[in-house]
């Protein structure tokens, strides 16, 4: 089994550049977490990801191996990201957990992101994929909460409801640690 974690999108280069996207908020810990009894985890860069494009992010996700084995995690447009690239590639995995995933953009700060988010889910990504788990917070923007109902309908799937999270950053979580993902990700 080997895990890869898709950062999100942040606001702008300057948030990007105050903590790399790939060691923020709870991604660091977890990583350590799994990689401490003995799961191999991947937790990429993503390019410009105050800028996302679909083609760049897919290149660098491209040069990791995936297989029948995987666990994808995405958090907001990382989720986006590996739902448009499941149902475009039908990869076959172990596990998809959306954490917050975006797909509307609501509040137009990131212009970048309609592009990004212009994708139908594709509902056979179901049939390549032997779980798909979506976590949200009570608490999340408009934006997120109205994605996750999406994300829920177009797969079938009950999400994990966790309160007062927020947008599942440090600031909304007040703390790095995230121990019902980790639950998750182990869950057999």
């Amino acid at each position: 089994m080997k895990v890869v974690i898709i950062h999100g999108s942040p606001k702008s280069e300057e948030m990007a550049k105050e903590s790399p996207q790939n060691k923020a908020h709870w991604i660091y810990w977890i990583k350590n977490k799994l990689e401490n009894q003995g799961i191999k985890t991947y937790t990429p860069l993503m390019p410009i990801c105050w800028k996302p494009t679909y083609q760049e992010w897919k290149e660098e996700f491209e040069k990791i191996p995936i297989d029948e084995e995987t666990i994808l995690i995405g958090h907001s447009a990382g989720g986006a990201f590996l739902t448009k690239w499941l149902g475009e590639t039908n990869e076959k995995i172990k596990k998809l957990i959306l954490v917050a995933p975006a797909i509307i953009n609501l509040k137009k700060e990131v212009w970048e992101l309609d592009k990004f988010y212009d994708f139908e889910i594709n509902k056979n990504l179901q049939n390549n994929v032997k779980e798909i788990i979506l976590i949200e917070s009570d608490n999340d923007s408009e934006s997120i909460l109205e994605s996750c109902k999406i994300y829920s309908e177009m797969l079938n799937i009950k999400p994990i409801v966790l309160k007062n999270k927020g947008h599942f950053t440090e600031r909304g979580m007040g703390t790095k640690e995230f121990p019902e993902l980790l639950e998750e990700v182990l869950k057999e």
